[in-house]
């Protein structure tokens, strides 16, 4: 990775998270953050140096954690199978508490059927956060979480290595096509 001493290639998505409660203000809160990150992973056929993630994140009155629950269980449902089960493992990640690591397994991903596949992280707003940004975590709560786009897609389509996204090979392209 090339960079100044004034640029560092983000780790992560999170950090639009505080910049969206800094520029929304008051709550309700509810956005979707895409972006490139960077990782210093070595190259294989599950990892790569730069890939992208989504994070979510709502924050509101009344959040809890039954709410991260069904609305994640509802997207991997969604995604991969009304047959998928979801279970939340402990985990720690900074801004959380609790945090977790949330797996799934499902029917419908071919090789990888009846087998745990972790596939995002998440977790309760920590109440120092939101109190950082001046809102009252007595009143407020809320939720996060991220997940890797090529992770999403590799599962969904049963692709086996995640450097096909970025060989420009028309013939890989091809099989995504609009129909």
């Amino acid at each position: 990775f090339y960079f100044t001493e004034n640029v560092l290639l983000r780790t992560q998505t999170s950090p639009m998270q505080i910049r969206a409660m800094e520029a929304i203000g008051q709550p309700p809160i509810r956005i979707l953050a895409p972006g490139r990150v960077y990782r210093k992973d070595e190259v294989d056929a599950t990892h790569s140096p730069m890939f992208h993630q989504i994070e979510g994140l709502v924050i509101d009155k009344g959040i809890t954690m039954a709410d991260l629950k069904g609305t994640l269980e509802t997207l991997i449902k969604a995604m991969y199978g009304q047959d998928s089960v979801v279970r939340f493992r402990p985990h720690h990640f900074p801004f959380t508490e609790p945090s977790f690591e949330v797996d799934f397994m499902s029917s419908d991903i071919g090789r990888l059927s009846g087998k745990w596949i972790e596939i995002m992280g998440c977790g309760m707003v920590d109440p120092n956060v939101l109190e950082n940004v001046g809102l009252d975590p007595k009143i407020y709560s809320g939720y996060a979480f991220g997940l890797g786009v090529e992770r999403v897609a590799m599962l969904m389509h049963s692709i086996d290595d995640i450097r096909h996204f970025y060989t420009n090979d028309v013939r890989f392209l091809r099989q995504f096509r609009s129909r």
